[in-house]
């Protein structure tokens, strides 16, 4: 699977491995990451588009709009899982950002 992990893409993976199992709504992933939507949800589209996270709408209450909701698939989990336990030391996005420094590979 061919996906770009840009910057932004490290962080959005980042905010899923937080209670991984959980459903998430893009407006507290956007506050979560500090991503505008317009940044964020081409990249949650990708992201469900390879897999690697599963999306539903929420039953709304009446008067209210249905909220698009996202989780890890397993294979979305497991492929956060493999580049995280590659970039340990931090956050994926925060390394990716230049928030802090890669730890270096021990040899």
């Amino acid at each position: 699977m061919k996906l770009r992990l840009s910057p932004q893409t490290l962080l959005v993976l980042d905010a899923f491995l937080e209670h991984a199992e959980e459903w998430k709504y893009g407006y507290d992933l956007s506050r979560i990451t500090g991503l505008k939507s317009g940044t964020l949800y081409p990249i949650l589209m990708r992201l469900s588009g390879h897999k690697l996270l599963e999306t539903e709408w929420e039953a709304a209450e009446p008067g209210k709009p249905p909220r698009h909701m996202y989780r890890f698939t397993p294979d979305g989990l497991r492929y956060a899982r493999a580049h995280a336990s590659a970039h340990s030391g931090g956050s994926l996005g925060q390394v990716a950002l230049g928030l802090i420094a890669p730890n270096p590979v021990q040899g």
